[in-house]
């Protein structure tokens, strides 16, 4: 049996990718995602949502882990993870921070909501796709861990045009971000930030990525699993 990882774009699902892992990016559309979640839930050991995320805690910076010790979601419902998961990723992941994330249908794109959420919840970090994964894990009685790379600082807004890049299968919609830098040009700095800040999420998920290896440090692989594996990580 494999774990199944949710996250939110493409690009991190092709860096998440490895051996004892199916991934699902959400895209940003909860519906869809909630339906997806579902059907690949069937023949799994278990779900872990690992990605970017935003950060609502101040500070915590881009490229720095967070592992969640519960999930909050909008509705005020507090969703468990695995202890021994939780356990295993926190020590594969050095300097990993360990609390609770934010679950949310929609994006936390202001600096100003961000620490509204903060002192709400006590949060750490805010993505799309905790709380659905969480949901569906404890539907079916599988285990269920979350670990997030900080992308967006808490003190940081997103321009409006990296509001507007993803697309609902999770890959990125250049034209949408194009005409939205049209409209308002004067984003452009704020923008390369962003992109800058995202940059390095990316390249502390890769590298957690072959910290957890085979598996994301998850329930342990099946004999069956275990034969497909490279005889280097096997």
């Amino acid at each position: 049996m494999t774990v199944l990882a949710v996250t939110g774009l493409r690009r991190e699902a092709r860096i998440l990718a490895s051996p004892g892992v199916t991934v699902l990016p959400g895209g940003g559309d909860a519906a869809r995602l909630a339906t997806l979640l579902e059907q690949a839930a069937a023949d799994v050991s278990g779900i872990i949502s690992i990605g970017i995320a935003g950060a609502l805690a101040p500070g915590l910076h881009p490229g720095e882990w967070v592992v969640a010790d519960a999930i909050h979601d909008d509705g005020g419902a507090v969703l468990a993870t695995d202890a021994g998961w939780s356990a295993r990723l926190l020590a594969k992941l050095p300097g990993a921070r360990f609390g609770p994330m934010l679950g949310r249908d929609g994006m936390v794109a202001e600096a100003a909501e961000k620490g509204a959420l903060h002192r709400r919840t006590a949060a750490l970090t805010v993505d799309m796709e905790s709380h659905l994964a969480a949901r569906v894990a404890a539907r079916k009685g599988l285990a269920f861990a979350a670990a997030r790379v900080v992308s967006d600082g808490a003190a940081r807004s997103l321009p409006p045009a990296a509001r507007v890049g993803m697309r609902p299968d999770g890959g990125m919609d250049l034209r949408a971000v194009l005409r939205a830098l049209c409209v308002r040009p004067g984003q452009l700095p704020a923008l390369v930030r962003t992109g800058w800040e995202a940059e390095r999420a990316f390249r502390a998920l890769f590298r957690g990525q072959r910290f957890l290896g085979a598996g994301l440090a998850g329930p342990c692989l099946a004999p069956a699993d275990l034969g497909q594996l490279p005889r280097n990580m096997a």
